[in-house]
């Protein structure tokens, strides 16, 4: 009878964690995504206003891709450190970098206030908030996946990957109320500042919220057993690149299409139809808003769908299911219809969600303890510099030598290929115990030890 009060205390505790890091991971993602849709809409005209419209929004973009840059460096610092003194430190610092990086940007003078300076400032800022977020991804994940049960990993631990879509859908949707009630000319001017400063206050919640939660048990164990043991332990990025090698190398392929895509149908789609397909920016938005909305409902269907099928084939089906779609998707944006934009945008997100949602467990599940935020956080970060950093850019480029969507879809496609690779080139972790998950290769299949044999945590 004991064992009812003890399971619901559990799984109390467990939700406390999925609410806390879904919650920060929205706030974190919502400044980010903040500044590429304000990069698509508002910063082209307000840093860059000496260019024409097409060159201003592709600078803006550059100086959205710049922020990827800082990316990796902060998976390197916030694994490290996170491997070796917590989960949640590192999460309450990451959300504080990103909130007061945000709020800075709202308060950022413009490009005929102080001329150069404005779109350096900007850029620092943007740095700054890569840094954040590349610490921030792996730490959410892994306090949901260390904290939940081996049968519902897939589940639990794509709570936190919803807080992307709940973030795209507060900044596209404080951008689209702020469109709909002022005029272009008040909106440019000052409007856009509105959103930014609010991060102040959403900083101050997921504070509160994620200072709430317990440390990650699995994390607290490995590192008793490594107090017991004594001894002097390797940097987690060494041991990561000697024994995870592989499997850093399977997550950075993974993420190819998932992140390239995302930034194009997201982010670059606003440009597009905006500029190019020429509707107005509170309808491109509310193409966002509604897609974003379906996607956060579906990630947690994903998640589940990969407790019982495995990771390997939910994340295939999104995959190959992108790299097709994106040759059908620019052709219903020019249609100029409303529907039709809704329809390109929300099946794109679905088999998005389809990669994206197992996508934690998957991650979590390659790495041995002492160095899973490291592996996860470097496996995921180093691939964006490569797709998700230049995803917009690149696409801004192609339209504007080609003139047409069509190399932009190839594009996708080929990194939808690049993705299917790596996902094929790994075994399937469903249902892996994380706490036996050790060094890569010919011992144990892709990173398990074999039974009976010592595990180093």
């Amino acid at each position: 009878m004991s064992s009812s009060p003890d399971a619901a205390r559990s799984g109390s505790r467990l939700w406390k964690v999925v609410g806390a890091s879904l919650i920060g991971t929205t706030i974190e993602w919502y400044d980010y995504f903040l500044y590429g849709t304000a990069a698509a809409l508002v910063f082209g005209k307000v840093f860059f206003p000496n260019s024409d419209p097409l060159t201003g929004t592709l600078l803006s973009f550059l100086t959205y891709a710049i922020g990827f840059a800082a990316r990796p460096l902060g998976a390197l610092v916030f694994g490290h450190f996170g491997d070796r003194i917590g989960r949640k430190r590192l999460l309450v610092l990451s959300l504080l970098l990103m909130g007061g990086a945000t709020t800075l940007i709202g308060c950022l003078p413009t490009y005929h206030q102080i001329g150069v300076a404005a779109p350096l400032l900007l850029t620092a800022l943007r740095l700054v908030q890569g840094f954040a977020l590349g610490g921030e991804w792996g730490g959410a994940v892994l306090l949901v996946s260390e904290h939940g049960d081996q049968r519902r990993r897939g589940f639990w631990a794509s709570w936190p990957q919803g807080g992307a879509p709940a973030g795209n859908l507060l900044a596209a949707g404080a951008l689209s109320l702020l469109t709909t009630v002022q005029s272009d000319a008040d909106f440019l001017a000052w409007g856009w500042r509105i959103p930014f400063l609010l991060s102040a206050l959403l900083v101050l919640v997921g504070l509160w919220i994620r200072l709430s939660v317990d440390e990650s048990p699995l994390f607290k164990q490995a590192l008793d057993a490594v107090r017991a043991r004594g001894g002097e332990e390797r940097p987690p990025i060494v041991a990561v690149l000697r024994d995870h090698w592989r499997d850093v190398l399977v997550a950075m392929g993974a993420r190819m299409a998932e992140n390239i895509s995302y930034y194009v149908m997201t982010t670059f789609v606003l440009a597009y139809a905006v500029g190019h397909v020429h509707l107005p920016k509170q309808t491109a938005l509310n193409a966002v808003l509604i897609a974003s909305a379906v996607q956060f409902a579906l990630i947690p269907a994903f998640g589940a769908l990969s407790d019982r099928v495995g990771r390997k084939p939910v994340y295939l089906v999104g995959a190959v299911g992108v790299g097709v779609w994106a040759f059908v998707f620019f052709g219903l944006v020019d249609t100029a219809d409303f529907g039709s934009l809704v329809l390109a945008v929300t099946v794109g997100l679905v088999f998005h969600s389809a990669m994206y949602a197992p996508q934690a467990a998957f991650f979590s599940e390659l790495f041995a303890t002492r160095t899973r935020y490291s592996g996860a956080s470097i496996g995921a970060q180093f691939s964006s510099v490569a797709a998700g950093a230049p995803a917009p850019l690149i696409a801004t480029a192609l339209l504007k030598d080609y003139g047409s969507a069509t190399p932009i879809s190839v594009y996708v496609a080929i990194a939808a290929v690049v993705t299917v690779l790596a996902v094929l080139c790994a075994r399937e972790t469903r249902g892996r115990d994380l706490a036996a998950v050790g060094p890569s290769g010919p011992s144990g299949p892709a990173g398990e030890h074999p039974a009976g044999q010592a595990v180093t945590v």
